[in-house]
């Protein structure tokens, strides 16, 4: 194919590839379907990418160029026996007397399934269909359809409805409706929690995206209803956590992010804490997962031994203080800050003799020591030394502690 020469006004002036779906921009420019909305779409300044003139965002004011799109079929089958492909005809454009339709026909029973299967399968297609979609309001009556079932206590909820939801968010005209839509109150949040109590034991695929869409609420929701979430949100939260080698890594990662957003939030940290989180967070930090986790777990741990309860927590369990040591120097400068946050705190609040001695028997003293000597930045050397000093008289007998000042002061 390299050695046909393509008829130039059959190439894409953006894609340089033979287009099969021409459209012309009002500037009498005609291009691929796919790559001028794609244009339209992201470009900060709308104007045609040849001529630099004004062009009006929406896709509705491109015209499907038929004349050029059967010459350039008819070259292609013409050109076959030389490896060119054959350009089938495109689909009709979805547009918004349909989605209007489709949306319309959810409120009829016996259709609902099938119009629900109909829009996912548009929705998946192609950007130029969720963008369309999104504009006709499909998003709100998803959220709407999930919010129905969970007040009417219906034992289901369409995985489709969930799916068209997550995959209209990533639209980026959608970001502050959807901040609209889900994020004045705790309506979705509370759709969301149902169905995992509803699906946790068998469809884990529908809890993955739960999960997703969770995670996606809290970040744009207002922070005072989310300063009220009950206990039972929590511990279904870390159910999930429990569920671990069920759910993807992804879904746990949600649901970590669910807890680090809403932490800081009324009284969350201490919900958070007694549904068990701290235990939990432990338990899966010793299971050495990547890095990105590690991270997330470490920042959530900070934050909850940040309050009395969560460090009487942590102190119980019995491998805490060497996971958190182990850790140090090994995985990032963000989990060595949390690691660091988290001694400091127990050093200068929950430090009895039995946890003193403790620290210096599982070597976090000698790691803070290491830190100390480390080529890390200073900040992270102050924390250690901050740590070191509330506890120097019983310390200061240790081997480690002799190492490191010897080491320190050589010349």
């Amino acid at each position: 194919m390299a050695e046909i020469e393509i008829p130039q006004y059959f190439v894409c002036p953006i894609s340089l590839q033979i287009m099969k779906d021409p459209v012309t921009a009002v500037t009498g420019i005609t291009y691929e379907r796919e790559s001028i909305e794609q244009w339209l779409l992201k470009t900060k300044v709308c104007v045609c990418p040849v001529t630099k003139q004004p062009l009006p965002r929406s896709s509705e004011y491109l015209t499907p160029n038929h004349t050029l799109r059967r010459l350039i079929q008819a070259w292609c089958s013409s050109n076959a026996s030389n490896g060119v492909d054959r350009i089938p005809t495109p689909k009709t454009p979805l547009d918004k007397i349909h989605v209007q339709k489709l949306v319309r026909d959810l409120d009829v029973p016996q259709c609902s399934q099938t119009v629900l299967e109909k829009m996912l399968a548009l929705a998946t297609e192609s950007e130029r269909n969720r963008t369309c979609m999104a504009e006709e309001g499909v998003a709100k009556a998803m959220v709407m359809l999930i919010n129905k079932n969970f007040k009417e206590g219906k034992n289901n909820c369409p995985e489709e409805a969930l799916r068209i939801v997550h995959l209209l968010w990533n639209i980026p005209t959608m970001v502050n409706n959807m901040k609209h839509l889900v994020g004045k109150n705790l309506d979705f949040i509370n759709s969301l929690t149902w169905i995992l109590q509803l699906h946790m034991d068998h469809n884990f695929k529908m809890v993955n995206e739960a999960l997703t869409l969770l995670k996606l609420t809290i970040e744009v929701a207002d922070s005072t209803p989310l300063g009220s979430l009950n206990l039972e949100f929590f511990r279904e939260i870390m159910r999930v956590l429990r569920k671990r080698a069920l759910l993807s890594q992804q879904a746990i990662k949600s649901a970590l992010h669910v807890l680090i957003k809403t932490c800081p939030l009324g009284r969350n940290r201490t919900r958070i804490v007694e549904a068990g989180a701290v235990k939990e967070l432990i338990e899966i930090e010793l299971e050495k997962p990547e890095k990105n986790l590690t991270e997330l777990i470490f920042n959530l741990l900070a934050q909850l031994c940040s309050c009395a309860d969560g460090r009487e927590q942590f102190l119980l369990h019995a491998a805490g203080i060497a996971m958190i040591s182990k850790r140090i120097l090994r995985v990032s400068p963000a989990t060595d800050d949390r690691a660091l946050n988290i001694f400091l705190v127990i050093a200068r609040h929950s430090a009895s003799n039995e946890v003193v001695l403790e620290m210096l028997r599982v070597g976090a003293v000698s790691k803070l020591c290491m830190v100390m000597q480390a080529d890390c930045a200073s900040y992270l050397k102050e924390k250690a030394r901050d740590t070191l000093r509330l506890h120097s008289k019983v310390w200061n007998n240790s081997p480690c502690i002799q190492v490191y000042l010897l080491t320190r002061h050589q010349r």
